[in-house]
């Protein structure tokens, strides 16, 4: 197993005067309600995970839940008051100020959900931009830009000004100068929430078609349960700057490990989240000759599924069946996790 490219362990943030000392002495074990008696703030609260090389990790939480805190530690935008964070097994933490510039010239790429675009300068120069800071030759630093105006799908408004492109267009313009300096490491903070839904789609669909060709290693903050179920290779769900759950889309549906996780899944259409691998059964027994793929997504199958009389095999990619999956299953799944409204 190769090393993680993010690794953290017992991240905490607090903010308050005598945070460091609190801390100390409650041996990591923090309470939240203690520490704001004494006039403390806990964003981050004893945060260990791990983000794989070209995985998307979609950190998820209502306003206030410590998302963003989180994401602006592993940056170092903000100083994690204790714990070790690693990118690439260097020591965030250790590092001085030059090396960590260098760090985020060279390896992290990052969108916020206000694009901070250059007012004066065209869409093309505001994607060549920390290319020229970086010390790129102007004639390189504007073809690589032009590029990236390519890979978004901004062409023919390479010359525009902010002012003279949509929201949407504007928040590509953000993506590709994050891009155009080629970092491994992605971070991107809440950066559709502002966006009206139909744009905000197109977004999405844009980003995984990116992060599709890319391989970036990713970490996306949202509070919208379906952007991450849409986008996520595991989802963490904060709360009170604690993670309350980090599983994969279709383990944080089906197991939910706390109250409050399970009150996020409930509304959540299964069909859409869930693949036919993650319900079927391994028996393989008494099969119709309908067979699907282990990696469909539920609903695009469930109707041809509910007009069999038999079991359904489920194949894998070789076309060897590995299992079944009954059309009384499918029933199950899809009306037996839902809250009855009646």
């Amino acid at each position: 197993m190769s090393e993680p490219v993010i690794k953290c362990e017992n991240v905490y943030k607090i903010f308050g005067a005598n945070a460091q000392k609190m801390l100390q002495d409650s041996n990591g074990n923090v309470d939240a309600k203690i520490f704001q008696e004494n006039g403390c703030i806990v964003g981050v609260n004893n945060a260990s995970f791990e983000v794989s090389k070209g995985e998307m990790l979609v950190v998820m939480g209502l306003s206030g839940s410590g998302k963003s805190t989180l994401l602006r530690c592993i940056s170092r935008l903000t100083d994690a008051t204790g714990g070790k964070i690693f990118i690439e097994g260097q020591n965030l933490l250790q590092l001085n100020n030059k090396d960590l510039i260098d760090l985020r010239r060279n390896k992290m790429g990052m969108v916020f959900q206000s694009f901070a675009l250059l007012p004066h300068k065209t869409v093309v120069e505001n994607i060549a931009f920390p290319l020229q800071i970086k010390g790129v030759k102007t004639e390189d630093s504007i073809s690589k830009a032009m590029d990236m105006v390519k890979l978004v799908g901004l062409d023919g408004r390479e010359n525009y000004f902010p002012r003279e492109l949509s929201g949407g267009q504007q928040q590509r313009v953000g993506i590709a100068r994050s891009l155009a300096v080629e970092p491994d490491i992605w971070f991107l903070d809440e950066p559709f929430s502002a966006l009206d839904p139909l744009i905000r789609k197109e977004m999405q669909d844009e980003f995984l078609r990116l992060q599709e060709k890319l391989q970036k290693t990713i970490m996306f903050i949202t509070h919208d349960f379906d952007e991450a179920l849409k986008l996520a290779d595991r989802i963490a769900i904060m709360k009170d700057g604690i993670i309350e759950q980090l599983d994969t889309p279709a383990n944080i549906v089906l197991n939910p490990a706390t109250e409050y996780v399970r009150k996020f899944t409930e509304e959540v259409p299964r069909e859409k989240v869930l693949l036919i691998e993650d319900v079927m059964e391994t028996s393989q027994e008494n099969l119709g000759n309908l067979k699907v793929s282990k990696d469909e997504i539920i609903e695009n199958v469930a109707e041809k599924i509910l007009t069999q009389e038999k079991a359904v095999a489920v194949i894998d990619e070789d076309n060897k069946i590995i299992g079944s999956i009954n059309p009384s299953k499918i029933i199950n799944t899809v009306f037996g996790g839902r809250k009855n409204n009646n």
